[in-house]
């Protein structure tokens, strides 16, 4: 008999929101985790710890953490940060599970995310692994631009690959693969999620693809055949990289993402109804 092989799916509400230009209140915030909370999703990456200046929609998110700490779920918590400050302030809310930190491939990409170079944000990674070990959370690295970047920086799967072996003696378990401007192809997410895969055969790899509506059967299909069995994606695709120069690459459509891997027998350990409410809810939401 074939084991099914069980998925993890992170719901990006942040990622939605994050380049949203209508800002969204916190109280609807609230009530849109809220809901999400009871899908089933393994994690919610529901905020972010950075500058209000750089990030206007996220600036409520200790708000909307204060008034979800008591609402149940088994669905993990995740929080981007960009500095230990940030990071701080996170870890003052016992219901977050994960840090997350964005480290760019592409230097340009890294000065202009979190207005630091790559080796400052390695810097800041390893501080950021030592309070989550203090605090007993974990870190979550995402290697942005990991498939290449817009910029003309030099780019190689190898480099890649060198930034991951200087990360992971840091401690580091959990990787997210970005295709931060949907420049990959399949062969491409298969190459490199197969590589990493290799390389790093005790670590967590996940995926974080942007793509077109009709692009990203193929890129997802790739990453599994490589053994990746950890995605993002967000309610109606919404969201993506402001740097992509297609308005129609954006996150996975979560909904479209569950109904192909159930067709394909994969478990993903979804409430059917609730991910039905939560479609509908954000069609308003994001309306």
């Amino acid at each position: 008999m074939k084991q099914t092989i069980d998925i993890k799916l992170i719901e990006c509400p942040r990622d939605a929101m994050q380049g949203f230009e209508r800002i969204i209140p916190t109280a609807d915030k609230v009530s849109y985790v809220q809901s999400l909370l009871q899908v089933g999703f393994d994690t919610l990456d529901m905020g972010s710890f950075v500058s209000p200046k750089a990030i206007p929609q996220m600036a409520d998110t200790a708000d909307v953490l204060r008034q979800l700490s008591t609402v149940a779920s088994s669905s993990k918590r995740l929080v981007i940060v960009a500095n230990e400050r940030g990071a701080h302030d996170a870890l003052t809310f016992s219901s977050i599970d994960f840090l997350g930190f964005p480290f760019s491939v592409s230097e340009t990409f890294q000065q202009r995310n979190t207005n630091a170079g790559r080796e400052k944000a390695f810097s800041t990674i390893q501080a950021l692994q030592e309070l989550c070990v203090i605090a007993q959370r974990k870190l979550v690295v995402y290697l942005s631009m990991a498939f290449g970047n817009p910029y003309g920086d030099v780019y190689h799967v190898d480099e890649v690959l060198e930034w991951a072996h200087r990360l992971q003696p840091l401690g580091i378990t959990i990787f997210s693969l970005a295709d931060t401007v949907g420049m990959a192809s399949p062969d491409q997410v298969y190459g490199l999620a197969s590589s990493f895969k290799r390389e790093f055969p005790e670590i967590e790899t996940g995926l974080h693809l942007h793509a077109s509506p009709t692009g990203w059967q193929e890129k997802v299909e790739a990453g599994l055949q490589a053994g990746c069995y950890r995605y993002d994606a967000a309610f109606g695709g919404v969201g993506g990289c402001p740097m992509a120069s297609d308005r129609l690459v954006s996150n996975l459509n979560m909904e479209l993402l569950v109904e192909w891997l159930d067709e394909k027998g994969y478990s993903t350990g979804i409430d059917k109804n609730q991910l039905l409410d939560c479609s509908l809810n954000a069609q308003q939401l994001f309306a």
